[in-house]
């Protein structure tokens, strides 16, 4: 879409001006970014996501002149630096990543738009569909928490990881599956299309099986 071209286009200047100390450039780049990083850290580290997220953004004012790259590479890079801060606080508190038990009928009953990749993106972005990612296996977890909720690509992704783009696309896949089939069991197939949680859980497990084909590009 042409739109998202210049927004992207956009934000690749706001890069520049707030390396050159243009505040309004960087609360541009603040804005667009921290929604979608809070969600990423509150799957890692619960309650503490918002403390970890201003150590992330100090130590992004601190190294941004030094950055080089698009705002794709900006979004992987923060989500780098966010990453370690919060590997940093689990071991500080010595403890694992919060799974919060929430029913997985919560979250196939919330509501969902037209069968687009962008529209799946939006579903697994609830905090319901956090607390149902983090039941799955670490590696999936985290890879389909890079790809759907910060946005990232299979290279962007890889390299905050530490692994090959391949790993985690599969990883992304393994995952997007596993959560269409939660939601597929949770919206009752025989029963699809008959009532509000039928086609509700019908058009999220639709979402979700588009971006695993996404996934695998």
């Amino acid at each position: 879409m042409r739109w998202v071209k210049q927004a992207a286009e956009a934000l690749d200047g706001a890069i520049v001006r707030a390396q050159r100390g243009d505040a309004d450039a960087f609360r541009a780049l603040y804005r667009d970014a921290q929604p979608r990083l809070l969600r990423y850290l509150h799957a890692l580290v619960g309650d503490d996501a918002e403390d970890v997220a201003s150590e992330t953004w100090l130590q992004v004012t601190r190294d941004l002149a030094g950055f080089t790259g698009d705002y794709d590479g900006f979004r992987g890079w923060i989500a780098t630096i966010a990453r370690h801060r919060a590997m940093d606080q689990l071991r500080r508190h010595a403890r694992r990543p919060p799974a919060i038990p929430v029913p997985v009928e919560t979250l196939a009953g919330r509501p969902a738009g037209d069968d687009t990749a962008e529209g799946a993106i939006e579903t697994v972005s609830t905090g319901a569909a956090l607390a149902l990612i983090a039941t799955l296996p670490a590696d999936q977890a985290e890879a389909v928490l890079l790809r759907t909720v910060l946005g990232l690509d299979a290279r962007s992704a890889a390299a905050v990881l530490g692994k090959r783009p391949g790993a985690v696309r599969t990883a992304a896949y393994r995952g997007l599956r596993t959560l269409a089939a939660r939601l597929e069991q949770a919206g009752h197939p025989e029963q699809a299309g008959k009532g509000q949680l039928g086609g509700v859980a019908k058009a999220g497990v639709t979402h979700l099986r588009e971006l695993t084909l996404k996934d695998m590009r």
